[in-house]
Formats: structure tokens, sequence, C-alpha cells
């Protein structure tokens, strides 16, 4: 199990990426606009940088929904390896079966 701390720190910047989401995609969209005279660029890129870090998608931590494990996780399923075995195994998971050879 993951530490409470880093595993509510990953909710809190979920919940300022939503936030700043539309303010966000306005200034890149500015930013990159090479219609746009530099001037008016450079200060969208500036106002860029005054967001929160935290507010940016790429700060976001994949982690497991049961555990809160952030390494060895499924996308898909939103779920560590060691869980996905655990629930695999007792036949939870619709569909997946232990392989044997």
């Amino acid at each position: 199990m993951a530490k409470q701390s880093s595993i509510e720190k990953n909710k809190r910047r979920e919940r300022l990426v939503k936030r700043f989401a539309g303010k966000r995609a306005k200034l890149k969209e500015t930013a990159n606009n090479m219609s746009l005279p530099p001037e008016e660029r450079f200060a969208a890129r500036l106002k860029l940088a005054e967001l929160p870090r935290n507010s940016a998608p790429v700060r976001i931590r994949n982690r497991c929904e049961l555990t809160g494990r952030s390494r060895g996780n499924y996308r898909k399923l939103k779920m560590c390896r060691i869980k996905l075995r655990e629930l695999a195994a007792h036949g939870l998971i619709p569909g997946m079966v232990k392989s044997s050879w």
C-alpha cells in the first residue's frame, strides 16, 4: 500500500488539471499560433508559466485504484500487476484465466 499522502497529492493534481484545463489549452493555442506576432505569443508563454505547475497533465502519476501503487500499472484496467494477478487467480476478472502449459 502506498503512502496516503502520495495518493492524496496525486488526487489534488488531478483536480488542478481539471480546473485549469480550459485556460491552459487556450494559452497553449495562442502560444503556438504562428500567425500571431511574437510579442503576443511570448506573453501567452509567460501567462502559461504563471499557472501552478501541478495543473499540467504531465505531472499526474498513474496509480493502482486498489492499492495506490505507482509502478507496474496496466492503464486499461487501472490496476497494478500484483492486484491483477490476485483477482485473476480468484476468477474475479471476466475473461482472464491463468495460463498453464
